[in-house]
């Protein structure tokens, strides 16, 4: 069985600005979804945290999840997208170093559920 792919994504680098603003965060999760013909099962839970803090977003998708947690005392920002249905990979490293400024992307990409 199957269990869908998993991708984990890092940010470095990154505009402290951009990574304290809910709206461009909740683009970034717009974008990402739309990339990836994703579909959010009602609304997304967004927190911005007070003063210097950052941005929590998670999605709900009928595919399984999409979170995003940025750390703008470190330039950092995190993503989580796993899916249950086979897609292609999207290009992070475009779809997040240009929302955030980010001067490096990494990517993990985990198959969930196999033997």
């Amino acid at each position: 069985m199957h269990g869908g792919t998993e991708w984990v994504v890092d940010a470095f680098g990154c505009d402290p600005e951009r990574l304290r603003d809910a709206v461009r965060i909740a683009a970034l999760g717009e974008r990402v979804i739309a990339t990836c013909a994703l579909t959010v099962i009602g609304a997304p839970a967004i927190h911005t945290f007070p003063g210097p803090g950052g941005v929590t977003a998670l999605y709900l998708l009928a595919e399984s999840h999409l979170a995003c947690h940025t750390f703008p005392e470190s330039g950092v920002a995190t993503l989580n997208l796993y899916c249950c249905r086979p897609r292609p990979a999207p290009d992070w490293v475009a779809l997040v170093g240009d929302a955030l400024a980010a001067a490096r992307v990494t990517v993990r990409e985990l198959e969930r559920g196999g033997a």
